[in-house]
């Protein structure tokens, strides 16, 4: 687990509040191959659940690992789907429903994140599916960050007094190819096909905003509206929001264009 991930979680679950309105939310990256690390809180009540180690397999998180599918129980404490190894800590903390949604990248599990209600109520469907797409949001940002970090000693190798944009754009071209899922795909070629400069690179890599509310940005620069950003991304116009309010709260301004203005100053757009 790194801080970026963890950094990357906490602002998933920052925007996943807003939209879903769940009272406690949390989540972990995984530590090893099959442990997962409970470490980001929004709504905790207690510190029973902090650091939770949760094994693949293990409990509504650890079978969500398992199975790599979301997993929800209405009565934790009674739940005949999944085992009960952590039951003094989740108890502890007062959970009766809970939803788990595994961050699967690439091949692997690389995060959980969790919602849950301190009532015995069945989570509705809008709710289960804001889960559901800040584990697929979360994914996609990990994956830009994964593909960044693979480029930048392709990127080193380059001369620093004179970079020849045709080569950096011939090394993310065949970078985004070993990419198997498309959108990923996709979003890699809008994101980093013009990249023309090492000061830019260096601009993206040390951004206090991730890949996607960076991309909302640029939208947001050219004048285009919520619904036709979330149609040009492949999301919701809720989720175009919340990546607003999160890149809003990072460069601290009160609203869209303060945030074009100040990520232009700071060299992000």
């Amino acid at each position: 687990m790194t801080n970026e991930d963890r950094a990357a979680i906490r602002d998933a679950l920052a925007r996943l509040r807003l939209e879903s309105g769940l009272p406690m939310l949390f989540g972990g990256a995984l530590t090893g191959t099959d442990r997962l690390q409970i470490t980001e809180f929004i709504g905790a009540q207690s510190g029973t659940m902090r650091g939770l180690r949760v094994e693949s397999g293990s409990g509504l998180g650890g079978k969500a690992m398992a199975l790599r599918r979301p997993v929800i129980v209405n009565d934790y404490a009674r739940a005949e789907a999944i085992t009960h190894d952590y039951d003094e800590a989740v108890v502890g903390e007062g959970i009766r429903t809970m939803v788990g949604v595994p961050v699967v990248v690439g091949r692997s599990v690389r995060a959980v994140l969790y919602g849950a209600l301190r009532t015995n109520v069945s989570v509705g469907d809008r709710v289960v599916d804001s889960v559901i797409t800040a584990g697929r949001v979360l994914e996609q940002d990990l994956a830009v960050r994964d593909a960044f970090e693979a480029q930048s000693p392709a990127v080193e190798a380059f001369p620093k007094a004179g970079l020849d944009a045709a080569a950096v754009r011939e090394q993310l071209f065949e970078l985004a190819g070993r990419v198997d899922d498309e959108q990923i795909q996709g979003q890699l070629l809008r994101l980093l096909k013009g990249l023309p400069t090492p000061d830019q690179i260096e601009i993206l890599t040390r951004s206090p905003l991730s890949p996607r509310e960076t991309e909302v940005l640029m939208h947001v620069a050219v004048g285009r509206t919520n619904a036709v950003i979330g149609e040009q991304m492949g999301v919701g116009a809720e989720t175009v929001k919340s990546y607003l309010r999160t890149a809003m709260r990072k460069l601290d301004v009160n609203n869209r264009i303060e945030a074009v203005v100040a990520a232009r100053r700071g060299g992000l757009l």
